[in-house]
């Protein structure tokens, strides 16, 4: 099993990966990797907020559990479709805080194929 990076730092408007070897503003991880998550692909903004193309990656990738981190201050929405499809896929989700999620992926990436949203700021 490929495992999931982990998050080994995380503060206001940037995330570190495997003791700083990648940093990030907003990640996207998954088994095997990780990248900025840009949310110019998919037009993403914080409302209405985290959508299925942002998640479809994540899923092709290998994850079956799925974290979504709202920001700090929790502004970051997550679209009703998004978390319809992912409940269809069969996905275990989990939609938290910053701080919280980084919290929950870190302990679940040691036995679970898991992938990640972060969102560093607000």
């Amino acid at each position: 099993m490929s495992t999931s990076p982990e998050i080994t730092h995380r503060s206001w408007g940037r995330i570190e990966v495997n003791d700083g070897e990648q940093r990030f503003k907003d990640a996207k991880l998954y088994p095997g990797g990780a990248r900025e998550w840009d949310w110019g692909e998919t037009g993403t903004s914080h409302a209405p907020g985290i959508q299925i193309a942002d998640v479809e990656e994540l899923l092709a990738h290998g994850s079956e559990t799925v974290i979504l981190s709202r920001g700090v201050h929790e502004r970051l929405q997550v679209q009703e479709d998004t978390l319809d499809y992912l409940d269809e896929q069969g996905v275990d989700t989990h939609v938290l805080q910053t701080e919280k999620a980084v919290e929950r992926y870190n302990q679940l990436r040691k036995d679970r194929k898991v992938g990640g949203l972060f969102h560093s700021t607000c």
